[in-house]
């Protein structure tokens, strides 16, 4: 295996050299590419010393030396890619010494074309911990069974907190295939959840296999600065981001010609269901109104999601 290790870099010099050096364990990572995302701190300094310490980390900026954000240093980072498999990296995580175990066996049959294993959580100090426990906890980051790759997208739709979710750190992907298969790859103008967007997409296309699922392979830095834990901790943005979300997934189900009319519909209620969720009063009484004239369903999967799986994405 020759493994490509992705990182986008922004605001992270305290953590950067962590997560590469946790990449380089491995013989089977072929290179490290830093995409250095106009980082207002010293992480574009840091990341020339490690392209000067190690041969196999390589370092990249967007064409204007400019801040595009995670989801387009990752595609910078795909397009720059030499190697056969694509692993991906946030530079305030790291992997640990079991990352690659399972893919060296199950890659071996040319059929998996992506394997997902659990994430652990690591909080770089007290304050992290006392202010963020609530939303990472100590738990796994990870699918609950072995499930056959086909069911993996349905699982995720349809199964919601019971099947569970794998993070983006812990899935490798067989590079042919992605860029075979999907297209684009992560949406630029989605600037939240646009790790889950992508993997929701990605389990459609590709066949993704379990690999550690009991076990982590990589944890997650959680520190104060982390721009998704800023988030997770504030009531209101969770909702409109959500809505965002099943937005990009609707306008995306809605133009793939081979995907089943109920899968579809069911997309759609989600959307809606975290529209109505997001709208601010008077104007969500109207919006129920609205969709229990034109499609009653939307209504009823609507309040269930709202009320009872409130933090499935």
């Amino acid at each position: 295996m020759n493994i490509s290790v992705i990182i986008p870099v922004y605001n992270a010099e305290k953590y950067v050299a962590q997560a590469v050096e946790s990449a380089l364990q491995f013989e089977e990572v072929y290179e490290v590419i830093l995409i250095e995302d106009k980082s207002p701190d010293n992480a574009l300094i840091i990341c020339e010393e490690l392209t000067q310490k190690y041969d196999r980390v390589k370092l990249f900026q967007h064409p204007d030396k400019g801040n595009h954000g995670a989801s387009t240093s990752r595609n910078l980072g795909i397009e720059k890619s030499t190697g056969d498999f694509i692993a991906f990296l946030d530079a305030d995580d790291y992997y640990l010494p079991n990352r690659f175990d399972a893919e060296k066996e199950l890659f071996k049959d040319p059929k998996v074309e992506g394997v997902y294993g659990a994430m652990g959580v690591h909080f770089y100090s007290e304050k992290a911990k006392e202010q963020y426990y609530k939303v990472f906890r100590s738990s796994l980051t990870t699918v609950y069974k072995k499930y056959h790759p086909k069911d993996v997208f349905p699982g995720q739709l349809y199964l919601l907190g019971s099947f569970g979710m794998f993070s983006i750190v812990a899935l490798t992907i067989r590079k042919d295939s992605l860029i075979n298969k999907m297209h684009p790859f992560f949406r630029p103008n989605l600037k939240l959840h646009e790790d889950s967007e992508f993997l929701f997409r990605l389990s459609y296309y590709l066949d993704l296999y379990p690999g550690s699922i009991d076990k982590p392979v990589a944890q997650r830095g959680v520190h104060e600065e982390n721009r998704i834990t800023k988030v997770g901790i504030n009531k209101k943005k969770p909702v409109l981001s959500r809505y965002i979300f099943w937005k990009h997934v609707n306008e995306w189900a809605s133009k793939e010609k081979n995907m089943p009319e109920n899968i579809k519909i069911h997309i759609k209620r989600m959307e809606r269901s975290f529209e109505i969720a997001h709208t601010p009063n008077p104007k969500k009484w109207a919006m129920i109104l609205k969709y229990l004239i034109l499609d009653y369903p939307s209504i009823r999967s609507g309040l269930y999601n709202i009320n009872f799986r409130n933090t499935i994405i």
